[in-house]
């Protein structure tokens, strides 16, 4: 059991540090709005040709097998529910490393998000 906490949580961080990766990168490619979509091709080499957009999508598969490989192992009800602290690392991460502003009231989501998956994981 040890070993697929250890896979779901090295899922996890391979899909919070591949949205880290994914925001800046897009930050530097550009907003894309209705003016970016008129050249669709160009977007999408600008958007393909971001090394930090790569590493993102890079992370998610190694996360996605990673992810097949608990599938395989532990029953989804359990599984799915510890997936969840994606839902509380990604924000925390975002402040820490994007400086991004966090109302109180998703602070109290987090806390929620992550009670929730101390209750799922002691059953």
């Amino acid at each position: 059991m040890a070993a697929s906490l250890s896979l779901i949580f090295f899922s996890v961080l391979c899909g919070v540090a591949g949205q880290i990766s994914l925001k800046i990168g897009m930050g530097q490619v550009g907003q894309i709005d209705p003016g970016a979509l008129v050249q669709p091709m160009s977007l999408v080499v600008r958007v393909a040709s971001s090394p930090l957009v790569l590493v993102g999508l890079f992370l998610y598969a190694i996360g996605a097998m990673s992810w097949l490989t608990v599938l395989s192992r532990v029953p989804l009800s359990f599984a799915y529910p510890l997936a969840a602290t994606s839902y509380a690392f990604t924000p925390v991460l975002a402040w820490l490393l994007l400086r991004e502003s966090i109302p109180s009231l998703r602070w109290l989501g987090i806390l929620t998000i992550c009670l929730g998956v101390f209750v799922v994981s002691r059953s």
